[in-house]
């Protein structure tokens, strides 16, 4: 109950702030949360990629996308009634979507009687990779982790390439900015 009432006080101070570095820093503190809250679950993959991801990677984008924009947030110019509405309903429609649900832990749920007590059953005869999840995403599902890899590599160049459009064909950041100067860059 601790890490989520973290989480949700640094939620609201990611909404009320307008320094956009703050709002950096607190996004990377809800990452490290999160990681937090998937250890507890004893998703300790997902919590590793959580805080490398979340908190590591897109931390740093985000502050280079900051270093290259304006650090305070525009004045809004619409009322924000309306997202805030849209997010209320759908809070409230994600909360009813729950009560549905097994009981967390149960050994009877849909999770815990489904293929997964195949895989840790045969996982190491058929694949000899003693880890149970390293065996599911580079075996079992070896072409499935293949292309969520080829998705983050093709966003990443996406960025890359949106954080250096303001530079032209050969051109160094020192000489975007008008550092340097002569004809080879000399001082």
């Amino acid at each position: 109950m601790v890490l989520l009432t973290l989480i949700a006080a640094i939620t609201v101070g990611i909404i009320r702030l307008k320094n956009l570095f703050a709002v950096v820093v607190l996004f990377s503190a809800y990452s490290f949360l999160m990681a937090s809250v998937m250890l507890v679950l004893d998703a300790v993959d997902v919590a590793l990629t959580e805080a490398a991801v979340g908190a590591g990677i897109s931390t740093v984008l985000l502050l280079g996308a900051l270093y290259l924009t304006k650090s305070e947030e525009a004045p809004a110019r619409f009322s924000s009634l309306v997202p805030l509405l849209v997010a209320g309903g759908t809070a409230v429609i994600l909360v009813w979507g729950t009560w549905g649900l097994p009981d967390f832990g149960s050994a009877t749920s849909p999770v815990n009687t489904g293929v997964g007590s195949e895989y840790i059953a045969r996982s190491y005869e058929e694949t000899h990779i003693p880890n149970v999840v390293t065996a599911v995403l580079a075996s079992y599902r070896g072409f499935d982790t293949l292309g969520e890899v080829t998705v983050v590599f093709t966003a990443a160049i996406g960025v890359m390439m949106l954080l250096n459009r303001g530079r032209g064909k050969g051109e160094t950041q020192g000489e975007a900015d008008g550092v340097g100067g002569g004809e080879n860059g000399e001082g």
